[in-house]
């Protein structure tokens, strides 16, 4: 819409990573240089870190291009996935065929077989994990184990993991020693500085067909400050100021475009505007201070005059007390720390409460530990969440979902929340009472909207839960009659309806299979493999503590 007016010939700050635009400071090619330097080495894993936004995915794709052509390369861009998922994803990427059904030996057998066959031809193996810090310990502990595949010389496979901040205390955990060991290179990239935003900047814009700057010194100065350097962040503000200064018909970008771009994008007001506020509060105070000593000195002439001031007072307590019952918070400290009738200045004081449990509750360890306590169990030290869960007859389940997938299920669950700078926390579900749920941050517990759990929730969460004596692995129809007459039996269940007695797997269970997948945002496929057998059994199960004693199933 506006490239003809800035004379362009794209749009320069699409936040689609574009290789033409690939921009690499200093920073990204050091990142580089350390990558590079430990895919060189003997060593398992090498590691990439930085917060969103600052570039990583760049910085992997350069790296990509400067592989020699001897090497396989995997890519994995959603992490969240079992033992068993990410073999048989590793597998895909590498065209590795595999059964159906496959075991986790099976598929760890054939990835052995293809990493000393790759060895022998002379290529290498090259596995890349993006969004790192999703990966369960149980899979990492599975990666380790693959990467012991050796000769005398070299790993046959080498791993990069790249992530956000929280890989690096995921990776601190007692469990994950040995692992953390076999690093042989890693890298924290920082955003940009100012001289380096202005770089970026008039690259984008080159690259894009307009040779003279477009920012003035002063809005640049401005971009650094909101975005503090983050590339993506600099993309969005730049494209909204571009929009503004195309409705005004103004070149250049001037300082007051990039300022109103950051409150349209960022929700921030930082204006010069803002240094007025402690002289008008100054004011206010002083005002305020000769109101209360003129209505003291008045108070003490005119109670000479007023003989019935008790009911008055009454009276003013009454009005008081109905005009502060009238006032909701949307969030509030529960437990001891509940209050049911708030002022303003309350709500205030609990919502800096709650801003301070956010920046304190990034340690998903103390997460755990909080749902361990509903269930009436303990952590074990030494030991991951899941490996304490099963030493007592629990187990873990995550998922990716939304606030009606937690929902469905009905259990506590460690929730992965972001805040508005997207900083991680963690928190637990405890209780649900309709459109709010008691979050517990720490050793606070406050309930939240609907709406606020939708604005912070990442999409990421785990549970506990107890698993029948006995599950079946998966159930097709191949499989034996008993476990299709349990899933029958279990779906009608879930249906409220009567069981049929089974001679085979038929039309009408495949389709209430998928239809139970689709309600719980599974692949319909009609198969009950491992995530549907879960779901299922958590549905059903009456075992163990709940969001809300009486749950709808939708």
């Amino acid at each position: 819409m506006y490239k003809a007016f800035y004379g362009l010939n794209d749009n320069p700050f699409s936040i689609a990573p574009n290789p033409h635009y690939m921009f690499l400071s200093d920073r990204h090619r050091e990142a580089l240089a350390h990558l590079t330097y430990g895919l060189g080495e003997t060593g398992g894993f090498v590691l990439l870190t930085g917060e969103v936004g600052t570039g990583k995915t760049t910085v992997s794709r350069c790296l990509l291009q400067q592989l020699p052509e001897n090497t396989d390369t995997a890519f994995i861009l959603n992490p969240s996935l079992t033992e068993l998922e990410l073999l048989a994803t590793l597998c895909d990427e590498l065209a590795i065929q595999y059964g159906d059904h496959p075991t986790l030996k099976q598929l760890t057998d054939l990835l052995s077989k293809y990493l000393l066959e790759n060895h022998k031809n002379g290529r290498n193996t090259v596995l890349i994990i993006d969004e790192a810090q999703h990966l369960r310990s149980e899979v990492l502990e599975q990666l380790r184990l693959l990467t012991n595949l050796e000769t005398n010389t070299k790993k046959l496979l080498q791993v990069i993991l790249i992530g956000q901040p929280e890989l690096q205390q995921l990776l601190k955990r007692q469990d994950l020693r040995q692992l953390a060991q076999r690093i042989t290179a890693r890298y924290h990239l920082l955003p940009l500085d100012h001289d380096e935003v202005a770089l970026y900047v008039l690259h984008r814009l080159k690259v894009a067909g307009r040779q003279e700057p477009l920012f003035t010194q002063k809005a640049i100065k401005v971009l650094h400050k909101h975005t503090g350097g983050i590339p993506r962040l600099i993309n969005l503000l730049s494209e909204r100021a571009l929009m503004a200064g195309y409705g005004q018909a103004k070149v250049p970008i001037d300082h007051k475009m990039v300022n109103q771009a950051a409150v349209e994008v960022l929700g921030q007001i930082d204006t010069p505007n803002n240094k007025r506020w402690p002289f008008v509060v100054a004011v206010a105070l002083v005002l305020a201070f000769g109101l209360s000593l003129y209505l003291f000195n008045r108070s003490a002439i005119d109670s000479r005059f007023m003989p019935n001031t008790a009911d008055a007072a009454q009276t003013q307590t009454q009005v008081q007390t109905k005009t502060q019952s009238s006032v909701t918070a949307s969030l509030t400290p529960a437990a001891v720390n509940q209050v049911t009738v708030q002022q303003p200045s309350a709500i205030n004081a609990q919502q800096q409460l709650m801003r301070q449990a956010m920046a304190q509750s990034t340690s998903i360890e103390n997460a755990f530990a909080g749902l361990f306590g509903l269930w009436n169990k303990q952590p074990i030290i030494g030991l991951s969440a899941c490996q304490a869960a099963q030493q007592q007859d629990l187990a873990c389940y995550q998922q990716q979902g939304n606030w009606h997938s937690i929902m469905r299920l009905n259990y506590p669950a460690v929730v992965y929340l972001q805040d508005a700078q997207t900083n991680v926390f963690y928190g637990v579900m405890v209780e649900r009472q309709v459109d709010q749920i008691l979050l517990q941050l720490g050793e606070q517990q406050f309930w939240v909207s609907k709406d606020w759990f939708d604005r912070h929730f990442s999409g990421t969460f785990e549970i506990l839960w107890q698993p029948d004596a006995v599950i079946p692995r998966d159930i097709s129809q191949s499989s034996s009659m008993a476990q299709v007459q349990w899933l029958e039996n279990s779906l009608a269940r879930v249906n409220k309806r009567p069981a049929r007695l089974l001679t085979q797997f038929d039309t009408e269970l495949e389709q209430q299979l998928m239809h139970f997948q689709r309600q719980h945002g599974l692949k319909p496929d009609g198969i009950a493999g491992n995530q549907t057998l879960v779901q299922l059994n958590l549905y059903l199960s009456q075992q163990g503590p709940r969001l809300s004693a009486s749950v709808e199933r939708s």
